[in-house]
């Protein structure tokens, strides 16, 4: 039996997303901005995609922007704005344990002479919104911050910041990085104050190479790939119109069946975190109620290093991350259990499962008779 539990890396494509990446890339396959009828084809199944993800956020299609995933989609809002609007000022807030396509941005406008104020977390990755009332300035200009942290699966509370900050400062932008809260969640954007909003494709059983960013009509971002104007000029280069197609697809299927959803996987949740913790030395790390995310679960085991759990769960075809898959498959500490002062010995034992909605309870219970017998076995071989 296979049991992959690393959807919070990525999901498999969904099989009606596939065929219609399959469809636009060998029959329907021409260039959106040809003006015969093969380049209408292929604007249709742009503009379809767009239509679709803009009624899942509530908001206009012309603010939605195809990208090539999470990571440009980040870089393009944080960077792009920063740019555009340095002459209103050089503050930026945001969170101490976000993902590496928003940390390393922030470090590289800091380069460049922008001040970045990082917010603090609690034990279960808490920010506290007085504290970010009070860091918000009047040269600041721009927050951005994860909806659902990718490694415990912490909810931050972005209505009540979206409200903060236009209260406080109505001229800075909110950012939010949904790539792990998209399609689980129900978000509006404009509702609630965010101006910009990340979303990754591959995470909502879309293909890979597929993406979007939410900018709200009034923002103004400087664009970082220079060409042909495609998406209204903010992002040039002939658009992957099989991949969007597949995402546009993705999408409806996540929020046609969202509250569904949504139960199966904190079924899949509860169970796990009940049983899991039954074995001797296993912690799971952030909330544990129906507050958190309902596919992430972030576990410590005493003892027993995350590589050699994930090898030895990996030899049973069970499939995790140590952490998070989130640069390279080179393991390092995560800024996110040292932000929320996770004890210093579990630092490296700490593994992330995942769940997507396919995944069965079967599976679930098959990696958990697994830890039942492998932890134990491992913990006899602790390091000294």
């Amino acid at each position: 039996m296979e049991a992959y539990l690393d959807n919070s890396a990525t999901t498999a494509c969904s099989e009606k997303a596939a065929q219609m990446v399959m469809q636009v890339l060998t029959k329907d396959y021409g260039n959106p901005s040809s003006l015969h009828n093969k380049g209408i084809e292929g604007e249709n199944y742009v503009r379809d995609a767009r239509r679709i993800i803009a009624k899942t956020l509530k908001v206009k299609e012309k603010e939605i922007y195809f990208t090539s995933g999470g990571t440009e989609s980040n870089n393009l809002a944080i960077v792009g704005y920063a740019m555009a609007n340095q002459r209103a000022g050089k503050h930026i807030i945001s969170t101490p344990f976000e993902h590496p396509s928003v940390g390393n941005p922030l470090a590289f406008l800091e380069e460049q002479g922008f001040e970045v104020s990082y917010l603090h977390v609690d034990r279960q990755g808490h920010i506290e919104i007085k504290e970010l009332e009070d860091l918000i300035r009047e040269d600041t200009i721009l927050v951005s911050m994860m909806h659902v942290n990718n490694e415990i699966g912490v909810v931050l509370p972005i209505e009540e910041a979206g409200k903060v900050i236009k209260e406080k400062n109505p001229k800075c932008a909110f950012h939010v990085d949904a790539i792990q809260s998209y399609g689980k969640f129900k978000i509006l954007p404009e509702r609630i104050g965010v101006d910009m909003l990340s979303v990754s494709g591959h995470k909502i059983h879309g293909p890979k190479g597929s993406g979007f960013l939410y900018v709200n009509g009034k923002i103004k971002i400087k664009p970082e790939i220079l060409g042909g104007g495609q998406e209204w000029g903010l992002r040039s280069g002939t658009q992957n119109t099989p991949a969007i197609a597949g995402l546009g697809v993705a999408a409806a299927e996540m929020y046609d069946h969202l509250e569904e959803n949504r139960e199966h996987l904190f079924q899949l949740r509860d169970h796990f975190i009940e049983e899991v913790t039954k074995i001797d030395g296993v912690s799971v790390n952030g909330p544990l109620g129906h507050d958190a995310a309902p596919q992430i679960v972030s576990v410590s085991v005493q003892s027993v290093r995350a590589e050699v759990l994930l090898h030895a769960l990996e030899d049973k075809e069970i499939y995790v991350s140590a952490g998070s898959a989130c640069s390279s498959n080179k393991p390092s500490i995560s800024k996110t259990l040292q932000a929320i002062h996770l004890d210093q010995n579990l630092l490296d034992s700490t593994v992330r499962f995942s769940f997507s909605v396919h995944t069965t309870m079967e599976e679930i219970d098959y990696a958990l008779d697994a830890m039942r017998t492998l932890i134990p076995m491992l913990q006899r071989f602790t390091r000294h």
